[in-house]
């Protein structure tokens, strides 16, 4: 096992960006856990945004929130789903924070009237911060994603004290490059990108250990042997990052290389007997299903889907616990606000349905014909927190005969306010980190349908936690008004202020204005989206059963 002092690997880019450090970096995470090593990741982000809570989806991707309510990269996403640990601010670094951080100390007399410099000031600031990571988490690798690409104007700073860093723990850090291998043809593959890129990374006084080649073939001995002499590593150290059918499965192909021993290998520790089985289980359950559902997701990003990573994710993971493969559609419901498309002609062919998060009121009007179809004729509904909103806001409308209901957010003159803004947000000038965020709990009515997902989930008590991101909410003087009419509330916050899930009588339609997507791993996939399936494979056999007695 490892000392009690940590050791760091930094896994840097080339020239490209996009290809996908954050896997490469959660996969090696998996595989220390897999050998009985602890490790903590960081990711550093180069924008001067204190964090991603202002970032436009559809320019950034997810903003993904932990449960202290920080609100970071979509990456952050990624390290949870595959090594199963709750992470924290303390986990992500921006531009934007250092140099908060470096300006307040400076206000405040830090620098005893130095001039306060990028060298050494900031680089002693990330060393620092690195290192407070390993001693605060107690763990035995600390694991450094840098953002972006090399050469980058916004990370050089950062590269600069990873390469000080280096300087000073010598044997106890280790660099991986992640490049992209192109194949001009068929069994034409081009390593000069990864070559040149290698020596941009050496000219800034750091030597790659191990390089991991992405691409759409894998690599031949030949281009391995060119990586391996032109940038420096050992044969042995050039490893293939495939196209691969599901992201969950890099660690079992990485490890079938000999990845950790390699890995470990540098730092002078000898692996442990590999333990990936219950994970290569839950992969194959992934790749060879026995069942197949279709589910449509009206978002109001859906022209990006890394907007929504984690409702995609949450869904394979509640489909390979039902032994079931989804095919997600990305469908814009604001087709069904012209006159000329019906529900049923663009959602018909699905077994299920669900409207996640959003701002604004772009498509809204079509998202409430589609969930009213959904009341209607029963297909499974799964709202997240915009998607509960707005359930509501049909439900008044269409049953509890509340005529123009909406949100406030939407429409701040409407005569049933069903959501208004939370009083607390009323006095809110700022936008960054101001919502209702992080981990909140929640406490279950007990015969709903939510309580159900979770009681199969073997939660002792009817009280929950999920994490939230909202600044709207159900208007409490309405609530009667609407369980009058049938509308069932079957989650609240602990005090009974927060109407925290609503539901259906008939069929499956649950709304939450928690967002359980962030808390979805592999292995203990998110209690709401399992239910959520079971319910879509249940319609999806009762359709064919009647549609074969027509037979």
């Amino acid at each position: 096992m490892a000392e009690k002092s940590p050791r760091y690997i930094v896994v840097l880019g080339s020239l490209m960006s996009g290809l996908g450090k954050g896997i490469v970096t959660s996969s090696i995470g998996r595989i220390l856990q897999s050998k009985g090593y602890s490790a903590s990741p960081i990711k550093f982000d180069g924008y001067l945004n204190v964090d991603c809570g202002t970032m436009n989806p559809l320019r950034h991707g997810e903003v993904f929130v932990l449960d202290d309510g920080t609100e970071c990269d979509m990456d952050f996403g990624t390290y949870e789903r595959f090594m199963s640990k709750p992470l924290t601010k303390i986990n992500s670094i921006t531009g934007g924070k250092l140099f908060q951080r470096i300006i307040q100390k400076e206000r405040a007399g830090g620098y005893l009237g130095r001039d306060v410099q990028i060298v050494p000031h900031v680089t002693d600031e990330i060393k620092s911060w690195i290192r407070l990571v390993g001693t605060e988490t107690k763990s035995d690798f600390v694991l450094i994603e840098v953002g972006g690409t090399v050469g980058d104007l916004e990370n050089s700073y950062f590269i600069e004290a990873m390469r000080q860093m280096a300087r000073e723990e010598g044997d106890k850090m280790l660099f991986i490059q992640l490049t992209y291998v192109t194949a001009l043809s068929p069994g034409e593959l081009k390593t000069k990108p990864t070559q040149h890129a290698n020596r941009l990374i050496t000219s800034m006084g750091i030597q790659p250990k191990i390089i991991m080649c992405r691409g759409d073939e894998s690599l031949d001995k030949d281009a391995r042997e060119k990586i391996s002499l032109f940038c420096n590593v050992s044969l042995e150290d050039v490893f293939d990052d495939p196209k691969l059918e599901t992201i969950y499965e890099l660690p079992i192909v990485l490890e079938k290389q000999k990845f950790s021993e390699r890995l470990l290998g540098h730092f002078g520790l000898k692996p442990e007997p590999e333990d990936l089985k219950g994970w290569s289980a839950l992969v194959s359950r992934i790749k060879d299903p026995k069942n197949e559902i279709k589910v449509a997701i009206s978002g109001k990003y859906t022209a990006v889907k890394d907007a929504y990573v984690s409702v995609k994710e949450a869904l394979v993971h509640a489909a390979a616990a039902n032994n079931t493969r989804v095919h997600i559609d990305w469908v814009d419901t604001e087709k069904l606000e012209k006159d000329d498309i019906k529900p049923s002609e663009l959602l018909g062919q699905y077994d299920g349905i669900i409207v996640p998060g959003g701002f604004g009121n772009r498509g809204v009007e079509g998202k409430i014909k589609a969930i009213r179809y959904c009341r209607e004729k029963e297909v499974p509904y799964l709202g997240l927190c915009l998607g509960m909103q707005l359930m509501t806001v049909e439900y008044a409308r269409n049953v509890a005969k509340m005529e123009n209901a909406n949100s406030t957010e939407m429409d701040d003159k409407t005569p049933f306010p069903v959501i208004h803004i939370m009083p607390e947000q009323l006095k809110v000038r700022e936008k960054g980190a101001t919502m209702r965020l992080g981990a909140w709990e929640c406490v279950l009515k007990k015969g709903t349908k939510a309580f159900e997902a979770y009681e199969s989930e073997k939660f002792s008590t009817p009280k929950i936690s999920e994490r939230h991101r909202h600044r709207y909410e159900v208007n409490n003087e309405l609530v009667g008004k609407l369980e009058e009419a049938g509308f069932i509330f079957s989650g609240r916050s602990p005090d009974g202020q927060i109407v925290e899930m609503a539901e259906w009588q008939s069929g499956w339609g649950v709304g939450t204005q928690a967002h359980p997507e962030l808390k979805s791993r592999l292995e203990t996939p998110a209690p709401l989206f399992v239910g959520f399936v079971k319910a879509c494979l249940k319609r999806q056999k009762e359709k064919e059963k009647n549609e074969g007695k027509k037979e």
